[in-house]
C-alpha cells in the first residue's frame, strides 16, 4: 500500500481546508446575491454596479464551486479559479476605488486570498500538466 508522504498529506489538508472555506464563502455570498438581500443590493449599487449583476455573479459562483469540488474537469476547474480571481480582485479594487472602509473591503479580500491559497495548494490530480 502506497501512503502519501507527510508533505503531500499536509498539502492536501491545506487544500481541502481552504477550498471548503472558500466554497462556503462563495455559496453563502451567492445565496445573498440571488436573494437580492437589501444590504448586498446597497453594497452593489454603492460600488456602481447594476442590480442584475448580482444574479449573474451569484449563479456563476455556484457553478464555479461545483466545478472546483467535482473530481473531474481539470480545465473547467482552472476556468472557475480564474473567474473567482477576476470577480474577487475586481471587488477588492472596486471597494478601494469608492473609498470603502477596511471592514467593507475585507470580505472580498478574504475570499480572494482563499481562492489563491486553494488554487496554489491543489493536489497534483487536480492540476493540468502541460506536455510537449
Amino acid at each position: 500500500m502506497n501512503t502519501p508522504q507527510p508533505s503531500q498529506k499536509r498539502t492536501k489538508i491545506i487544500y481541502w481546508l481552504f477550498t471548503l472555506w472558500m466554497a462556503l464563502g462563495m455559496v453563502s455570498t451567492a445565496i445573498v446575491q440571488l436573494m437580492k438581500n437589501k444590504d448586498e443590493l446597497a453594497n452593489f449599487t454603492n460600488l456602481g454596479y447594476p442590480s442584475y449583476l448580482m444574479t449573474i455573479i451569484g449563479v456563476w459562483k455556484i457553478l464555479g464551486i461545483i466545478a472546483i469540488l467535482i473530481p473531474k474537469g481539470l480545465l473547467l476547474k482552472e476556468w472557475a479559479y480564474a473567474g473567482f480571481f477576476f470577480v474577487m480582485s475586481g471587488a477588492v479594487i472596486s471597494h478601494l476605488i469608492v473609498g470603502d472602509t477596511a471592514g467593507r473591503t475585507f470580505p472580498a479580500l478574504l475570499l480572494l486570498v482563499l481562492v489563491l491559497i486553494s488554487w496554489y495548494f491543489r493536489p497534483a490530480e487536480r492540476k493540468i500538466t502541460i506536455t510537449d
